[in-house]
């Protein structure tokens, strides 16, 4: 574990092979996705990502991060533009999510809205971010706050995710990195790999089972309306 001096591997889930796991289907390495929001040249909500990044992947994971940079305003350009395109194929492609953004005027980033805002809730017959799990986290350069996260939280639900538990939010994020930009061993840290573990976990555990968890009446209806009009109309 090389590439984190900060984990003690002693109480670490070091992968996925050698630990009691949840029965499941699915034997692929869960498939995260991570953004940030910032552009900063030292963006240490991009540097958070790419802690947890490492972690996920000595856990198991296959990650993605997305880069923002290039990324047009909603609704400023096509949805076939290339920022676009990569950006809902990620999001199709996940099976767990990682959200994680500055907090500026008390709120997340424009730049973190602004990638939620080009995902619709559904493109065609698929969702993409239905019955995923998400983990919320934010940054902050003053004192510690709860701002970002919450809103983060009320976005994954309305974007029917699995939002876990737990959380971070890390204070005067600029004191929490080292010259190398690698975050110094810290209870803010030891928070963020108890975060990643337990996306990991719920990811494990439903990610089979989302469709039966996001199986809703009202939709049922929906689409058997649809069908009998459709066949009237044939008639």
């Amino acid at each position: 574990m090389t590439d984190l001096p900060n984990v003690d591997s002693e109480h670490f889930i070091a992968s996925l092979q050698n630990n009691p796991q949840p029965k499941t289907v699915s034997v692929h390495p869960p498939k995260i996705l991570l953004l940030y929001g910032s552009l900063r040249n030292r963006s240490f909500s991009r540097l958070v990502v790419e802690e947890c990044q490492l972690l996920l992947q000595e856990l198991g994971c296959d990650t993605k991060i997305f880069n923002p940079a290039g990324l047009p305003l909603p609704d400023d350009a096509d949805e076939s533009h290339p920022k676009v395109e990569e950006l809902r194929e990620l999001m199709m492609w996940s099976e767990g999510q990682v959200w994680c953004s500055p907090e500026r005027h008390g709120c997340m980033t424009s730049i973190m809205k602004a990638q939620l805002d080009w995902v619709p809730l559904k493109v065609g017959a698929v969702r993409p971010t239905q019955g995923k799990t998400l983990a919320v986290m934010q940054v902050e350069g003053g004192s510690q706050s709860f701002n970002v996260v919450n809103q983060l939280r009320i976005l994954g639900r309305w974007m029917r995710m699995i939002t876990i538990p737990n959380q971070s939010s890390v204070a005067k994020a600029f004191l929490q990195f080292d010259d190398n930009n690698r975050m110094k061993p810290s209870g803010f840290y030891d928070r963020i790999v108890d975060v990643m573990e337990e996306l990991v976990k719920f990811t494990l555990l439903t990610r089979d089972q989302s469709d039966y968890l996001v199986d809703r009446y009202s939709e049922r209806k929906e689409s058997g309306e649809a069908l009998i009009k459709r066949v009237n109309q044939a008639d």
